[in-house]
């Protein structure tokens, strides 16, 4: 087996939960406000990754209506036992200040693909949850707790309870196992049993650069946890030379041949400014047990490599994405997602213009409620997107057209309207955590235009967007901007050590519709293609 080239998952894929069925594995990552809720990658050979689905398809199963930017679907965890997939979410109704509104819980299905149960609550006392399946067929689930009193630690350590399939619900006492290590921000809890022990993996150090994976372990299940005297399993915290960064959030698979991997999620930013605008993604790492009994990096040293050695698995690649979505299915491409509610016919119609994506205006960029957006992962620093869009607004209250976007307050979006002069134009909406501003002098007419063609082209750390009348001849619009607005570390505004806002996404391309009017004029988009430049 060749080696693996990390990340595994690029672009916003954090969180990873990773196991084996059989000769096939399975990654869950987390989606926050994106739906639909949390992505599935399948692999059967650790190095060749494809997307095959989403389980929260439904508002029944996760309705984020209003809920925050990085809110929602946190940190799933997939496990499998006896002929059931079982995945553990939670959804964040609120996560700054001194309270957490984290509601936490479970689906099942008899196929990966689904479909997936309704959920089952199990409580709202911290978020990132995960299910321990005992060998005696009980069931128990995880979760950090959240302490909201001030002078306490917030992350006040890692509680686990039993869960009864018959009751549907969590039963008996709850226990406090694990309070931590001193790098603190104790979270990610997966418990696994090897060699006589119960071994108990944390995410520490918060999602940042100074993020990290401990290990503890204990005799039983309940009693208290030890820390690795050896300190972090995994952490570039110590490295800022390293490739990949805010390593941390981990999850143990075995192979059919009895190796052992972690998978972790892992940033890789632009220098110098260190801002990562692919977001979290997700890396693996070979490890194995020492001989005191510890997992360790096979490497011996804790620092995530981007060249790890494979497993003794054939290779198993997969056909590569078509670069263009037409428009012309049933369904739109599973890579597509939208923001806090599915895909609806009222709203983004394939049946009302065959052949086209029709977006009725809806809400501004701002809310959290109904915005008329469709939009993918960045998953490449070099990046070109272009579509077509043909709208006829009358108003400067309606608009259409591609944008690229992180969340509510940090974007850009290059949009057709109308002017009271001008007719029909283009301008540049641009946020920058929450301040906007229109960087153009003034629109540019493009009054008579039955059709506009669009395009956006990321390389690094700028972006320049680009319109045509007949897609061949592309003038060029507004100047280079600035793509690192678009990142965690830009939506992050901390202010006398207390963070006012946070961000745990990544940067989305994609194309939407407003009519601030109520009136819901629509925008025909013909076709969306992703493509992937070379240097």
């Amino acid at each position: 087996m060749s080696e693996i080239i990390n990340p595994i998952l690029r672009g916003f894929n954090p969180d990873p939960s990773i196991i084996r069925v059989g000769d096939d594995y399975y990654i869950a990552t987390s989606t926050f406000e994106w739906f639909p809720g949390v992505q599935i990658h399948h692999s059967r050979d650790l190095k060749n990754w494809q997307l095959i689905g989403h389980p929260l398809s439904r508002t029944s199963q996760l309705d984020m209506m209003g809920n925050p930017d990085s809110g929602g679907v946190w940190a799933p965890c997939l496990s499998y036992h006896d002929g059931t997939y079982y995945l553990i979410y939670t959804d964040v109704k609120s996560h700054m200040g001194p309270f957490k509104d984290t509601h936490n819980y479970l689906v099942t299905a008899k196929d990966i693909r689904g479909p997936w149960s309704e959920p089952v609550y199990l409580n709202s006392s911290g978020f990132d949850p995960s299910m321990y399946h005992e060998e005696d067929g009980t069931k128990w689930v995880l979760n950090m707790v959240w302490d909201h009193r001030k002078g306490k630690n917030h992350f006040g350590g890692i509680v686990i309870q039993q869960y009864s399939e018959e009751e549907q619900r969590l039963v008996g006492p709850i226990h406090n196992i694990f309070r931590g290590t001193p790098l603190g921000l104790t979270e990610g809890p997966h418990i696994y049993k090897a060699n006589g022990y119960y071994h108990l993996m944390t995410a520490e150090g918060g999602t940042r650069y100074g993020h990290a994976i401990t290990m503890a372990r204990s005799a039983t299940l309940l009693g208290t946890y030890e820390a690795d005297p050896n300190g972090p399993l995994l952490t570039s915290a110590d490295r800022p030379e390293a490739a990949l960064q805010r390593a941390g959030h981990g999850s143990l698979v075995e192979t059919q041949h009895g190796e052992l991997y972690v998978v972790h999620l892992c940033g890789r930013p632009l220098r110098p400014s260190m801002c990562c605008t692919l977001g979290r993604e997700t890396a693996i790492q070979k490890v194995e047990w020492s001989e005191d009994g510890w997992l360790r990096l096979t490497t011996g040293d804790h620092e995530p490599q981007v060249q790890v050695a494979g497993p003794s698995l054939p290779e198993h690649p997969f056909a590569p994405e078509p670069e263009t979505e037409h428009f012309d299915e049933g369904e739109i491409s599973r890579h597509f997602s939208t923001l806090r509610e599915p895909l609806a016919e009222a709203w983004a119609s394939l049946k009302e213009r065959p052949g086209y994506l029709r977006l009725r205006g809806r809400e501004s960029l701002y809310s959290h409620h109904r915005q008329s957006l469709v939009a993918r992962r960045q998953q490449s620093f070099l990046v070109e997107a272009e579509t077509v869009v043909e709208f006829a607004p009358d108003s400067y209250q309606q608009m259409a057209g591609l944008i690229y976007y992180y969340n509510t307050k940090n974007y850009y979006y290059l949009q057709i309207s109308h002017d009271e002069q001008l007719g029909k134009c283009l301008g540049i909406m641009l946020s920058d955590r929450g301040v906007y501003d229109e960087p153009l002098e003034a629109p540019v007419s493009i009054e008579g235009w039955e059709r506009c063609y669009m395009k956006a082209v990321i390389r690094y750390e700028s972006l320049r967007f680009y319109y045509s009348r007949d897609g061949e001849e592309w003038l060029a619009i507004g100047g280079e901007m600035d793509a690192t607005k678009l990142s965690d570390e830009n939506a992050e505004l901390v202010k006398d050590g207390i963070a006012l806002d946070q961000g745990f996404t990544g940067a989305f391309i994609g194309i939407c519709a407003q009519d601030l009017s109520g009136r819901q004029l629509h925008a025909d988009f013909d076709y969306f293609t992703y493509r992937e430049l070379d240097e």
